[in-house]
């Protein structure tokens, strides 16, 4: 199968929602999560470029035809693949508002369990392992990745950081205490994930490594008016 086939666009796949655009049965809704299982799967196990439609299609019991109508091609099955994954990486919208260093000490430790615990997990990193793997031919999957996860996650620290500063209790640009704050929260550990010489921390690693980094950083930023 030559790989012009394999990259071929789909053909008009229907989406749920949207004017003029009818809903998904039950059963068209089922088919798609089979797929994007089936080539996520192949993915894992093959390689993107080696992961041809026939092998997916065949994993997930349905046609080509099929595939293509509901998902799409190769790279869209990626993308749905990520996105699907991603939203793990997103943290919840109702943060709390820091009003003492106790409590800002808190948050961030929390935060920062919160992070770890969904980045660390191995299916996250297998989603990293693909969007690095198609950076260069696919960035649009890379982009996915950032925008859906990695954004999701430095928007929220940036809104802690923000509100810290605006109760007097940091001082700085947010954008620059988030870098500082995720450096000392994940040192070398995603970079260790990705080659696999380490994996997963427990949960109780995660906790400490996050108070741990929670209290590095505050020292690193003592009271303004101190």
């Amino acid at each position: 199968m030559s790989r012009a086939r394999e990259h071929a666009p789909a053909r008009s796949p229907r989406r749920e929602g949207g004017k003029g655009r009818p809903k998904r049965s039950a059963d068209e809704v089922a088919t798609r999560e089979r797929i994007l299982d089936a080539a996520f799967g192949a993915f894992m196990e093959c390689g993107f470029a080696a992961a041809s439609t026939l092998e997916i299609a065949s994993r997930a019991r349905v046609s080509k035809r099929e595939l293509y109508t509901l998902v799409g091609n190769k790279h869209e099955m990626l993308i749905a693949c990520i996105q699907g994954r991603a939203r793990r990486l997103q943290v919840p919208a109702d943060l709390p508002t820091p009003h003492d260093r106790d409590a800002l000490a808190h948050l961030l430790a929390s935060f920062g369990t919160l992070l770890v615990r969904e980045v660390t997990d191995p299916t996250v990193v297998a989603v990293f392992r693909l969007a690095i793997a198609e950076a260069v031919h696919a960035p649009e999957v890379a982009r996915t990745l950032d925008s859906i996860g990695r954004e999701a996650a430095r928007g929220a620290l940036g809104k802690i950081m923000a509100q810290a500063k605006a109760n007097g209790l940091l001082e700085g640009r947010p954008a620059q205490l988030v870098e500082q704050f995720s450096s000392l929260l994940w040192g070398d550990l995603m970079l260790s994930l990705l080659l696999g010489v380490a994996s997963q921390p427990s949960p109780r690693e995660i906790a400490g490594r996050a108070r741990a980094a929670a209290a590095a950083f505050l020292q690193l930023h003592p009271l303004p008016n101190h």
